[in-house]
């Protein structure tokens, strides 16, 4: 269903890379790349997942990182600080699909938990990480996806926390220009991760129904983050990108 392949990665050595929600699926492939890459790599996870890819967390800094928790957030560039000193990129990947249901069947709390992790995690760790990426004249990488402009059965609370984190990005790029720091929001197409498990175990929209095999390597969508966390990145001047842009799929070995 998706013709895409992972894009060739530049060396990193020399970045220091912040990545959230790098316990599993496309944040643990992407710590994975870093490392073999060349960054030096600060993975937070959330204490709570106890589905923890360690296989690809080797040569990694790992750190707990509740997106949602100031403490944490806190917590984690302290350890960013006083470890490496400097910031050059932010991976907001950390992001929740849940809950999956009717607009009408949920409750205005159950709702906003997406808003908060989906938008209010990544403002809370770009404004803790901002001094550390303006002195590095840094990038921000928000890991995006279609379901942020298009509507899907089953998924108000996704489709419309993910549209605030698009437009979130938006901001990013207009008030931080003068800075020299870039802001990317990155779509990313049916993967195969575990939030694959609970879309299809819903059943409520046409992604449930896509056999796991036509499913997105997690590599592909980590080559690309990987890619944007390079210096040829800086050349782009568009924040709303998508792994399916002919930009990337010509960097791809599609034979």
């Amino acid at each position: 269903m998706f013709n895409l392949a992972p894009v060739s990665v530049p060396d990193l050595s020399g970045k220091t890379v912040l990545v959230t929600g790098a316990g599993r699926g496309i944040g643990a492939h992407l710590v994975g790349l870093l490392v073999q890459n060349g960054a030096e790599v600060f993975a937070g996870i959330n204490s709570n997942d106890r589905e923890i890819e360690k296989d690809l967390l080797g040569g990694a800094r790992v750190m707990p990182m509740d997106v949602c928790s100031d403490a944490q957030v806190d917590s984690a560039l302290e350890q960013v600080t006083k470890r490496a000193g400097k910031l050059d990129v932010l991976v907001n990947n950390a992001g929740i699909i849940s809950p999956i249901g009717h607009f009408m069947e949920l409750g205005t709390p159950t709702l906003t938990r997406a808003f908060e992790v989906n938008v209010g995690g990544v403002h809370r760790v770009t404004r803790a990480a901002l001094d550390l990426l303006k002195q590095s004249g840094g990038t921000i990488i928000n890991a995006g996806t279609g379901a942020a402009t298009t509507p899907m059965e089953g998924w108000t609370a996704y489709c419309c926390s993910k549209a605030g984190a698009r437009m979130l990005t938006q901001m990013f790029a207009l008030e931080l220009k003068e800075s020299g720091v870039k802001s990317f929001f990155i779509g990313i197409p049916p993967t195969d991760t575990a939030m694959q498990d609970a879309i299809r175990a819903a059943g409520l929209n046409p992604i449930s129904k896509i056999p796991q095999k036509d499913l997105v390597h997690p590599d592909v969508p980590a080559s690309v983050m990987a890619w944007l966390c390079s210096d040829e990145a800086k050349k782009l001047d568009e924040p709303l990108l998508d792994v399916r842009d002919a930009f990337f799929t010509e960097m791809m070995d599609l034979s």
